[in-house]
């Protein structure tokens, strides 16, 4: 070896090294078992799948026709550009939103069973978002969170494992994937968690250990299991700190490996199921434990394929050929798209969470209703109030029916306020309009005079809709409702 080699050999040597230990270091941590990946995206299918069917089509012709509350001159009025990209906006009749939603359904079981699950995950990506642009006053940080991950999972190999069109590739070991898609996809969970970990600081009542008794006091949300769980004050405070810890304990997800994240892992997925039997949040619980299966280390997965019957487990297929082979530079091209649009969409979903937190300044040129947006949760503070909407009707002959007022001439305060909302949709929807102007109640006052007309076989002169807050504290509602006329319609 000439002495000129020599530094470049050890050059390249510790070049080497260094890469192995970095290696080493990010992938137990920023890698994903192929089985996780695998039961990440049955569990998102079966997310979207029930999305589809139990929460948006038993409400279809309310909130996604011009027959509805949120007619398409409605959605351009307030989101022009909503309007404008979304493919249920193309029509107002309910004809054209089940047809989508059934492609949906087609491509959110395509995507579970693991059949063409790329082309199925990003089929499932635009009609969601197209679903959601089509009326915005339906969704929660449930959905929009939903949507990142089934955008991050067209980067990845969802079909590796347990799926009808596996390929040869599932046999090639149990190691653990580790590329920039899959730190993205842990990076961006993690933050979720981490920033709402960071808004309780911001507030008294998660500070003093108040603020989960007084969610629990909400009766739009509380359900199930809720009302009872509510009364038992004590378990509500530990509850209080226990969640707060495990949210800023959230980053040693990215951290710790092996038993101790198995045991964080386990502990967030007993926190949202307990989320999921007692408060009325959506797809929210179940699609933060679809992305907590992608920590699971690879011991879990291998005791999990002992106990499970191996006939119960698909089988690894041989995929034919496609005998399509695209030039290098073409194939260095699209992983360098790829690269980009990831690094690009992590920043991007970062700084807005951030800036939604108020941990940052958003840029000049960021919408003002976009300033506000993060996935806060019942953060920095709850709700002081639970709320729900109430409308009266006057008919020519003087008669004034309604759920404004009792038997009494008292402010109805209903038993249950989430029986107001008889649906999500219908709550989620009521929490948006608060803040909302005139636009969207004149809807939603067309909407009632027709209920009112099929109801008493006659059609009012005119409906008035209010808004009705009941103030509530840790012990539960005080003082009487209040209630203001938020507009007087014509029928």
């Amino acid at each position: 070896m000439s002495p000129s080699t020599a530094p470049t050999d050890s050059g390249l040597s510790t070049i080497a090294s260094i890469h192995k230990t970095a290696k080493s270091t990010l992938e137990p941590r920023l890698g994903i078992d192929p089985r996780a990946l695998a039961a990440f995206r049955i569990a998102i299918g079966l997310v979207v799948l029930a999305d589809l069917l139990l929460v948006r089509f038993p409400g279809v012709t309310t909130f996604y026709t011009d027959d509805g509350v949120f007619p398409r001159s409605t959605l351009a009025e307030l989101y022009p550009a909503f309007e404008t990209v979304s493919l249920h906006a193309l029509s107002g009749g309910v004809w054209l939103q089940v047809l989508l939603l059934a492609i949906g359904v087609v491509a959110a079981v395509s995507l579970t069973v693991g059949y063409r699950a790329r082309l199925a995950t990003l089929v499932s990506a635009l009609l969601l978002a197209s679903l959601h642009a089509r009326n915005p006053l339906v969704l929660n940080g449930g959905d929009t969170i939903l949507l990142s991950l089934l955008v991050l999972g067209v980067f990845l190999p969802l079909e590796r494992r347990w799926a009808i069109d596996a390929g040869s590739r599932a046999d090639d070991g149990d190691s653990r994937l580790f590329s920039l898609a899959t730190a993205t996809i842990l990076v961006h969970f993690v933050t979720i968690y981490a920033v709402n970990g960071a808004l309780k600081f911001q507030s008294d009542s998660w500070m003093d250990g108040t603020a989960t008794p007084r969610v629990f006091q909400l009766e739009q949300f509380v359900v199930w299991l809720g009302p009872w769980i509510a009364e038992l004050e004590s378990l509500l405070v530990v509850s209080n700190w226990v969640w707060t810890a495990l949210l800023c304990g959230s980053v040693l997800l990215l951290v710790v490996t092996d038993r101790l994240r198995i045991a964080l892992v386990s502990s967030f997925i007993v926190a949202q199921f307990g989320l999921a039997a007692t408060m009325r949040l959506g797809v929210f619980p179940f699609v933060m434990v679809a992305a907590l299966l992608l920590f699971l280390p690879p011991q879990v997965w291998d005791r999990l394929e002992r106990i499970a019957d191996p006939a119960t487990v698909l089988p690894s297929a041989e995929r034919p050929d496609a005998g399509l082979e695209f030039p290098p530079g073409l194939r260095r091209g699209a992983r360098t798209v790829r690269s980009v649009f990831l690094v690009a969409f992590l920043v991007t979903i970062v700084g807005w969470q951030l800036a939604g937190a108020g941990l940052v300044d958003p840029p000049s040129s960021t919408p003002g209703e976009l300033e506000d947006a993060s996935w806060s949760f019942f953060a920095p503070s709850p709700p002081d109030a639970y709320w729900w909407y109430a409308w009266e009707a006057d008919f020519e002959g003087g008669e004034t029916v309604g759920t404004l007022v009792d038997e009494d001439g008292k402010l109805d305060r209903p038993p249950d306020a989430a029986a107001r909302d008889p649906s999500v949709l219908w709550k989620r929807y009521g929490s948006e309009l608060r803040a909302a102007g005139r636009t969207p109640y004149e809807p939603l006052a067309a909407y009632r005079c027709e209920q009112a007309t099929d109801e008493y076989d006659d059609r009012p002169e005119s409906l008035a809709v209010y808004y009705v807050e009941q103030p509530v504290t840790t012990d539960g509602p005080v003082g009487e409702p209040s209630a203001e006329r938020r507009l007087e319609y014509a029928c």
